[in-house]
C-alpha cells in the first residue's frame, strides 16, 4: 500500500525576505512558534515586521502586551517609520497585576479556572478572530505562574485556546528566568533564537539560528543579521550546492601582454585568483588594471575596498594610466569601500551575490582578506565561508581577484591564513634588492586552468601602468627575499631597453 503524498503546508511570510527564505516560504501556518532571545536582540521589532506585513495582507493582527505600554510600542514602530494603525494593540496587565498578592490564577487548562485577566484576552481574541497573534513576553507569565508546573499547563492551555482560531502566534521570550527553560521547546511548533555577541571593537554582531521547525524543511546553521531603521534585515547562509551552473573556463585577458604569457593566457572566468605579497608591491593596482581591461571590453565589475580610501584609490590609479572615474560613473564599474568592523560575513556575501545575480557582475574584486579576516569570530570560519563563497562565484563563471597581504616587507613574509589551497591561481609579489634599488618581481605559482610559467619576472609601476619584464635567470633568492646576482641582463630601470620576452 502506497502513502499519499503529503500535501505542502500553507506559510506565513515573517515580513522578512531573508528569513523567510531560511524558514523554506515562512512560518507554517496555523502554529504557535517561540523566539527567543535575550533583551535588545530584536525580539519586539521581528514581531512588529511580522503583524505589520499580515496588516498589509489584509489579516486582522492582535499584539498582546504584558511587557510593553502601546506608547512603548509605538515610539518602537516610529523609530523605524512605521504606523501601527492596522495592529489591534491589548495591554494584558498593568504594574498593580504583577504585585505578589495580585491574582495568580492566569491562563490555565480550563476557561472556567481563568482569572479575569486571562478571560479579557480570551473574549479580545473570540471578538478580533485575529490572523497573526504576537505574545510579548513569557518573562512575566513565568513570575504570575510561580511554579514550573503551573507555567507549563499555561503554554499548553494557550497552545490549545488559540489552535481553535487556525491564526499564527509567536511567542516571545527574552530568556531572564536564567536558567535553559526547555519546555516551551517541546510545545512550540518551532523555535527561533536571536543572539548577538559584542567583540573588542566594533558594533556587535548579531545572529539567528532556526532550532526546531516541525514537520518542515529549513535552511539550519547561524545566519547574520542587521538590526536597524526599518527593521531586522536577514542575510541567510550562503550554500553554494544550491546555485550550480555548468561553466566553461574561458580566459579573460589582462590587458598586459607579458602578464598574460606568465599566466599562461591570462585570468579566468570562473576561477579565483590570489595576489599574495608585502604591503605596497603593486597588487591592488595590478588587479585594477586587470579590472580595467575587462572594463574596456564592456563588461561589469564590482570590487570590494577594505583597506584604501576610495578617492585616494582612483587618483592613484589615474595617475598609473587606469582611469576609472568615467566607469565608476556609468555604473559599469562598482567600488565598495567596508568597515570591517561594521560589516558581517552574511552580509557581506549577500552583497557578493547581489552584485553578480543583479548587476550582472562577470569580475569581483576582494582588497583585501585580511581586513575581511578582522570582522570574522577566527580563521577557521573565515575558511569555510570564503570556501562558500568562492565556490559559488565559480559556479556563476565569475573571475574573482582576492588580495592577501604579508607580513613584512622582505623575506619570507607571514600571513594571517593560508587561502593558497582554495585559490585555483596564486600570483605570488615580491621585493628584492639589486644596484642598489628596491625593485619587484612576480611569478605564478599555481595555476588550475592553464599551463603557466614557472619563470620569476620583474615588473615596475610607472604612467603607462603595468610593465612586465623578461624573466630574471642572472638572480637567485628572488622569493626569499635574499637576492644573489649572477650575470649580465638588463632590468626594467637600466637604459638599455630590454628584448621583448
Amino acid at each position: 500500500m502506497s502513502l499519499s503524498p503529503i500535501a505542502p503546508q500553507e506559510r506565513t511570510s515573517t515580513g522578512i525576505s531573508g528569513l523567510d527564505d531560511i524558514l523554506g516560504g515562512g512560518w507554517p501556518t496555523g502554529h504557535l512558534y517561540l523566539v527567543e532571545g535575550e533583551p535588545g536582540a530584536g525580539k519586539t521589532t521581528l514581531g512588529l515586521q511580522f503583524l505589520l506585513d499580515g496588516a498589509a495582507r489584509g489579516d486582522r493582527c492582535l499584539y498582546i502586551t504584558l511587557s510593553e505600554t502601546r506608547e512603548e510600542l509605538i515610539t518602537v514602530a516610529d523609530s523605524h517609520g512605521w504606523d501601527l494603525a492596522g495592529i489591534d494593540i491589548f495591554e494584558l496587565i498593568d504594574t498593580n497585576g504583577l504585585k505578589p498578592d495580585a491574582e495568580q490564577s492566569i491562563l490555565h487548562p480550563s476557561e472556567l479556572e481563568l482569572g479575569e485577566t486571562i478571560r479579557d484576552v480570551m473574549v479580545e481574541i473570540e471578538r478580533l478572530q485575529p490572523r497573526r497573534v504576537v505574545f510579548d513576553s513569557l518573562s512575566e507569565m513565568r513570575l504570575l505562574a510561580q511554579d514550573a508546573l503551573r507555567y507549563r499547563r499555561q503554554i499548553l492551555a494557550l497552545k490549545q485556546f488559540l489552535r481553535r482560531f487556525d491564526c499564527t502566534t509567536l511567542l516571545l521570550d527574552d530568556k531572564t528566568s536564567g536558567s535553559n527553560d526547555l519546555q516551551l521547546h517541546s510545545l512550540a511548533h518551532g523555535v527561533l533564537t536571536l543572539m548577538q555577541t559584542t567583540g573588542e571593537y566594533g558594533d556587535e554582531r548579531r545572529t539567528l539560528r532556526v532550532a526546531k521547525l516541525r514537520g518542515a524543511r529549513f535552511r539550519g546553521g547561524t545566519h547574520d543579521f542587521n538590526l536597524g531603521t526599518g527593521g531586522l534585515r536577514v542575510f541567510p547562509r550562503l550554500v553554494a550546492a544550491e546555485h550550480r551552473h555548468d561553466q566553461r573556463h574561458e580566459v579573460m585577458p589582462t590587458g598586459t601582454a607579458k602578464l598574460d604569457l606568465l599566466l599562461g593566457g591570462g585570468l579566468y572566468y570562473g576561477t579565483n585568483t590570489l595576489f599574495v605579497g608585502p604591503s605596497g608591491v603593486g597588487k591592488t593596482t595590478t588587479a585594477l588594471s586587470c579590472v580595467f581591461a575587462a572594463l574596456e571590453r564592456g563588461e561589469k565589475a564590482t570590487y570590494y575596498l577594505f583597506d584604501e580610501g576610495l578617492p585616494t584609490l582612483v587618483s592613484r590609479c589615474t595617475a598609473l594610466g587606469i582611469p576609472l572615474q568615467p566607469y565608476l560613473d556609468s555604473g559599469q564599474l562598482e567600488i565598495h569601500p567596508l568597515d570591517p568592523a561594521e560589516v558581517s560575513p552574511g552580509q557581506f556575501a549577500m552583497n557578493v551575490r547581489d552584485a553578480v545575480e543583479r548587476r550582472g557582475a562577470r569580475v569581483i574584486g576582494i582588497d583585501s582578506l585580511n581586513a575581511y579576516l578582522q570582522s570574522m569570530p577566527g580563521s577557521r570560519f573565515l575558511l569555510l565561508q570564503m570556501h562558500e563563497l568562492l565556490t559559488y562565484l565559480n559556479q556563476r563563471g565569475v573571475a574573482t581577484i582576492l588580495i592577501l597581504s604579508q607580513h613584512g616587507v622582505l623575506g619570507e613574509g607571514r600571513i594571517d591564513v593560508d587561502l593558497s589551497y582554495l585559490s585555483d591561481a596564486l600570483l605570488m609579489f615580491r621585493y628584492f634588492e639589486a644596484r642598489g634599488s628596491l625593485l619587484r618581481a612576480l611569478s605564478v605559482v599555481k595555476s588550475r586552468a592553464s599551463s603557466h610559467e614557472f619563470t620569476i619576472r620583474e615588473f615596475r609601476l610607472g604612467a603607462q601602468g603595468i610593465e612586465v619584464g623578461p624573466a630574471l635567470s642572472d638572480f637567485e633568492g628572488v622569493l626569499g627575499g635574499i637576492t644573489t646576482y649572477r650575470g649580465s641582463g638588463s632590468l626594467l630601470g637600466d637604459d638599455t631597453r630590454i628584448v621583448e620576452a
